[in-house]
């Protein structure tokens, strides 16, 4: 028989490719809405800088019949850039009990009324003559951005197949970069970048907000929300076989109810019946390594300075020497860069791995930051031809970005973390990157007047330390199941401990050594006609502790030293 003949050869083929079409477009309905904002809020706001600061100044004006000096409309200007930061901390920290309270799909769906209302403060701004509804504009585009950061990302690493998890979770950073180009496109002063209208190129991110809510509610929820949050396994099976092309695989649903089976274990033992709480997470041993690895990546992702390029890129170019009316096709080619590399790197990351992108990435982005410092240096000695370096190194600098820290950190929450600690661990990682990146976004400026030349050193000096930190810390996620990840980051807790499980009796708080056992062959088998001597009672005790191998038992006579169980416990801890 011809294979090509086989029916279920041909029914196969079509279940996957229906699977892969109703993945693909679940993928781009959520993320247009997504993590799209969040790229396109972040370029839109270069073009029209000078003239939203002249807005200002002729609105004082208006107001108080004098003007703004420089110092204070730049201070204005740094409140409506932060506000997008603070109000992206904002969403990172309410993603979480979103996510859990109203599922994957209906908080994306939800979160664009922040957007809408952000849209209608900042067409309404210029009408109004109030520049302080730009701000508040920015703020609840901020809050849309931190919602979407955190929960799309979890929403994709929980629909797709193990085999395609990585680039499903990657094409996050895709739409990222994708929206930094189309903003920066969509800012040219041939299109929306004129004088007139930007307050249109900073409402315009209602579209792609309107596009979402049209389509994302046609796609299924994410199948281990519905089957471990809310219990439904009924439309658990529902939803997976619609992602799957029409049957639910059994291999799939038995790992989820495994992975359930332990969530419940866990929450018995702990006796919570809901979400890790932040507090919960932080006390919680087992998963502090997996919390120090996302908490060092999300922080490295922001302090590395990628963002800084974008927020200032025009200032950037100008001191690197580029004409003036160049500088705005300048800026769309970083986001060019950007999204090329998003696209090569999700291509990649199922064949090369997470950790080695991330580790390659952070390692090239050193290189290139020492290389930028060079370049601008020799620019202001005179040397020729260092401007288009420096301008180079900048592209190759974003290249190596959107390879590996752009997409892989994003992953990483929803691959080393279990079901009810996944929302709390993406709030902990999307609360850091954006405290870190208001800080960078406040700092630079000054970063830029104190070092000069050397203002990318900071941020080199950042990636060197996340590639080493990372590079010892972070395991091989690629194609694993949960249990198996968790069971790498164990053996590192173990190879950690070693020496501190085998403590003598100095350590273990005792006044003597422990008398050691007589082997067994050197005892005398008792006398079988002699009469058996009943046992004694037992000494009655008032509380009896449970054996555990932290708690070795004490022999009779011996008594601990004062701090047994604490040594014991600081040993294993620091292990």
């Amino acid at each position: 028989m011809v294979i090509g003949d086989d029916p279920d050869v041909d029914q196969r083929q079509n279940a996957n490719s229906g699977s892969l079409r109703t993945l693909g477009l679940t993928v781009c309905s959520a993320a247009i809405g997504g993590t799209f904002q969040y790229g396109y809020n972040i370029s839109i706001i270069n073009s029209p800088t000078i003239y939203i600061q002249r807005f200002i100044n002729d609105t004082y004006w208006e107001r108080w019949g004098t003007g703004l000096d420089t110092p204070k409309i730049t201070l204005v200007w740094t409140f409506i850039v932060s506000a997008f930061s603070l109000g992206g901390l904002a969403g990172a920290i309410l993603a979480g009990p979103m996510a859990s309270r109203f599922g994957r799909k209906h908080t994306l769906l939800l979160n664009n009324s922040f957007l809408f209302a952000s849209a209608a403060l900042v067409l309404a701004s210029r009408w109004a003559r109030s520049f302080e509804m730009i701000v508040a504009g920015r703020l609840l585009v901020g809050v849309n951005a931190g919602v979407s950061m955190n929960v799309q990302p979890m929403y994709f690493g929980e629909s797709a197949p193990i085999h395609l998890r990585g680039a499903v979770a990657f094409s996050s950073a895709v739409f990222t970069a994708f929206g930094i180009f189309l903003g920066q496109v969509v800012g040219l002063t041939e299109l929306l970048g004129a004088e007139v209208l930007w307050p249109y190129l900073l409402a315009s991110n209602a579209l792609p907000g309107l596009l979402q809510l049209l389509s994302l509610p046609w796609f299924p929820e994410s199948p281990r929300y519905l089957l471990m949050d809310r219990g439904d396994q009924e439309a658990c099976v529902r939803a997976l076989a619609r992602l799957r092309g029409g049957v639910a695989p059994p291999e799939e649903l038995e790992e989820m109810q495994q992975e359930m089976q332990e969530m419940q274990k866990q929450r018995q033992q702990h006796g919570d019946s809901g979400p890790v709480s932040p507090w919960a997470l932080l006390r919680d041993r087992a998963l502090r390594p997996q919390l120090r690895t996302v908490m060092a990546a999300s922080s490295a992702m922001m302090l590395c300075g990628n963002d800084s390029i974008y927020f200032y890129a025009s200032y950037i170019f100008r001191e690197a020497g580029i004409p003036a009316a160049k500088v705005q096709y300048a800026c769309v080619g970083t986001g060019l860069s950007e999204f090329t590399a998003a696209v090569a790197s999700n291509l990649l990351i199922e064949r090369v791995g997470r950790r080695w992108l991330l580790l390659g990435g952070y390692s090239l982005m050193a290189c290139f930051a020492a290389v930028f410092t060079l370049a601008l240096v020799l620019q202001s000695q005179g040397v020729a031809g260092m401007p288009y370096l420096s301008m180079a190194c900048v592209f190759t600098y974003i290249l190596s970005f959107g390879v590996g820290p752009a997409g892989v950190t994003g992953i990483l929450p929803a691959e080393i973390f279990d079901q009810a600690s996944r929302p709390t661990a993406y709030m902990f990682a999307g609360s850091l990157m954006w405290i870190n990146l208001l800080l960078v976004g406040m700092m630079f400026p000054f970063i830029i007047s104190a070092l000069g030349p050397f203002c990318f050193l900071p941020f080199g000096a950042v990636c060197v330390a996340a590639a080493l930190y990372l590079g010892r810390t972070l395991p091989e996620t690629k194609g694993r199941t949960l249990a198996e990840i968790t069971a790498e980051f164990d053996k590192q807790g173990a190879k950690g401990r070693k020496g501190n499980m085998e403590l003598g009796p100095l350590e273990l708080g005792l006044d003597r050594p422990l008398t050691p056992l007589k082997p067994l062959d050197s005892l005398s088998p008792p006398d079988p006609l002699s009469p058996l001597k009943p046992l004694d009672p037992p000494e009655r005790v008032s509380t009896l502790e449970p054996l555990s191998p932290l708690y070795p038992p004490t022999p009779l006579g011996v008594k601990p030293g004062p701090g047994i169980k604490e040594d014991l416990l600081s040993n294993n801890q620091r292990g």
